[in-house]
């Protein structure tokens, strides 16, 4: 029977800002006494990211090339020290605090890429590890925008125009879209508000109106060669037809200009209105997701 009977992380919250500090207790229990305990417990986050992409594309013949790109954002290690070098049979309670780097992304998962934080927690000999536990942790990331670089809060507006045929393509009549926003940038959990006008002279009914949020994010790796490789994938986040209200799990925010991560994230708010014969007018919006910095010492 192994000398010890379990360890476990014990974290109070689900959710930890980019800049704020990690409380917990390593629970550990013994079947029986242990000499020489190492007790560690370890934050680490890590950001991965792989997909294949078609080589010689232009040629007569093609192979599928991977492209990879990763990145270390925290590896932080507590050794907890243990009194006369030996732990009595029972339960041993050992108390941790970590605090994450201000300038981290959120936790993110998509079938392109990944970026995870974790603890984990060890119990060993200097020969063997006895147990050892992990747990997840969600992280929201803070944005590197300042105050007098970032874009406008006022009111954005976005207005398109298009020439709509009726009467079996005999004639023509435009038909205007617009959408406004009471502001462009939201911290996650916000509701996003706006409003929507739609001017028809067309003389046909509108079938349906659709608003969608969606996320831009551009992914940025190395193929077999080392050459710089990217991959844009488009995600709906949000689709409905007469209001938006964002959720409240953690969202990578927008990346600034002069981003270097391993991608780059943007957002924006597509609205259009769909006529029978499968004419459709689209207008976009861009929009940015913002998240204060904490300081850690508050």
């Amino acid at each position: 029977m192994s000398v010890v009977k379990s360890i476990e992380l014990v974290v109070p919250r689900d959710v930890y800002l980019s800049g704020s500090e990690v409380e917990g207790e390593v629970v550990l229990r013994l079947h029986s006494t242990l000499i020489n305990p190492q007790v560690k417990v370890e934050l680490i986050g890590r950001g991965y990211l792989e997909w294949m992409e078609e080589a010689n594309a232009n040629k007569d013949y093609s192979q599928a090339s991977s492209c990879v790109n990763r990145a270390d954002y925290v590896h932080k290690t507590k050794t907890f020290d243990i009194h006369g070098n030996w732990l009595d049979p029972g339960i041993h309670n050992f108390s941790f605090s970590f605090v994450l780097p201000p300038r981290i992304p959120s936790t993110f998962n998509s079938r392109v890429g990944r970026i995870s934080y974790f603890l984990q927690a060890i119990c060993a000999t200097r020969e063997l590890i006895l147990a050892k536990q992990k747990k997840y942790l969600m992280v929201q990331g803070t944005s590197v925008y300042s105050q007098d670089t970032i874009e406008s809060e006022f009111p954005l507006v976005v207005e398109v125009e298009k020439q709509l045929q009726h009467n079996c393509c005999f004639k023509s009549a435009p038909i205007t879209l617009r959408i406004s926003l009471c502001k462009n940038i939201f911290a996650p959990g916000d509701n996003i508000s706006f409003t929507t006008e739609i001017t028809n002279h067309t003389g046909r009914s509108i079938k349906k109106v659709v608003f969608i949020l969606h996320s831009v994010v551009l992914y940025k790796g190395f193929n077999l060669r080392a050459e710089r490789r990217t991959l844009e994938e488009r995600s709906d986040l949000l689709r409905l037809e007469s209001h938006l209200e964002a959720g409240s799990s953690v969202m990578l925010v927008t990346s600034s200009h002069k981003s270097d991560d391993i991608m780059d994230v943007g957002y924006d708010l597509t609205g259009t209105v769909y006529f029978p014969c499968m004419s459709s007018v689209t207008a976009r919006i861009p929009i940015i997701i913002r998240n204060e910095a904490v300081d850690p010492r508050e």
